[in-house]
């Protein structure tokens, strides 16, 4: 079984709790793209057997959530499984203030990620120095924001849901908290959900419950290789020259850089990467009990 499965992943389940379920089901080989923080829920990718190795096809792709911003409080984690540090008044707030600063953060920026994140520096995660107490210096990261939308407005609760559409390493939690800011208040994430990672939406997601209830709806799920990479060009590779191929030899082909489909007479073998008229293997599915020509 190789492909990608897409899970709407439910709240206080790890990224990782997630992996183990399906490995365990599938007795396959499994990874994720993209964590996502226990509290939140959404489209979570999970590569399921040889395509594991597309990873790096999917690792850049852009992020859209729907967030919950509680403003007037705000929390050591930057959401609601943190302390309350600090409290402030949230005044004169209205509908068309929250449209301008959501409007004011569509960019390009330079973000700090919060304490409490999994990035590691000097072999510890970030999240473990500030259990500690310790802090360290965490350089900025570029990221885009490409769009935001307002989505619900509550005065009485000092609540705020909107659409953000962003790029890879963007930390929702941080955007909430400079939300807050310019609302001239404090504010923690209350609430996200990922609905949507790349051409990936939640549309297209199943429930873990669902899984366990019938195994049988991963293979109806599950998005095969060869429909992930439809958009690209097929080549067909004769009998000699594929066991070439197999073996990692470089063959000569007149076309453009880039990552083509391969098949064999028969069947769908992989993907190759072209580089200055030289085909390389790239993603190999094809299993050596099966017939290649």
């Amino acid at each position: 079984m190789d492909g990608i499965l897409l899970i709407n992943k439910p709240k206080d389940y790890t990224s990782h709790d997630i992996v183990a379920i399906v490995k365990k089901i599938t007795k396959e080989k499994v990874g994720h793209t993209g964590t996502l923080d226990p509290n939140a829920t959404g489209v979570l990718p999970l590569l399921i057997g040889k395509a594991t190795g597309i990873s790096k096809y999917l690792i850049n792709h852009d992020k859209t959530y729907i967030a919950t911003l509680k403003l007037g409080i705000k929390t050591d984690t930057a959401d609601a499984e943190g302390k309350i540090v600090s409290e402030k008044e949230v005044k004169d707030l209205n509908i068309e203030k929250v449209k301008k600063v959501l409007e004011e953060i569509i960019g390009k920026h330079e973000q700090i990620p919060p304490m409490y994140s999994a990035i590691k520096i000097k072999g510890k995660k970030l999240y473990e120095y500030a259990r500690m107490g310790k802090s360290v210096a965490v350089k900025p990261r570029k990221i885009e924001i490409y769009n935001t939308k307002l989505l619900d407005f509550d005065k009485k609760e000092n609540e705020i849901i909107f659409k953000i559409e962003c790029s890879k390493g963007t930390y929702i939690r941080t955007v909430c908290e400079e939300i807050a800011e310019k609302l001239d208040t404090v504010g923690f994430m209350k609430e996200l959900e990922r609905i949507k990672v790349g051409k990936f939406s939640i549309d297209q997601t199943v429930g873990i419950d669902d899984i366990r209830k019938n195994e049988d709806i991963i293979n109806e799920k599950i998005i095969t290789l060869e429909s992930f990479f439809n958009n690209k060009e097929s080549i067909i590779l004769e009998e000699s020259k594929l066991k070439l191929f197999l073996n990692g030899v470089l063959l000569e082909q007149d076309k453009t850089n880039g990552t083509y489909k391969i098949y064999s007479s028969y069947n769908f073998i992989g993907t190759g990467i072209i580089e200055n008229k030289k085909l390389k293997r790239d993603i190999i599915i094809w299993h050596k009990n099966e017939k290649v020509i």
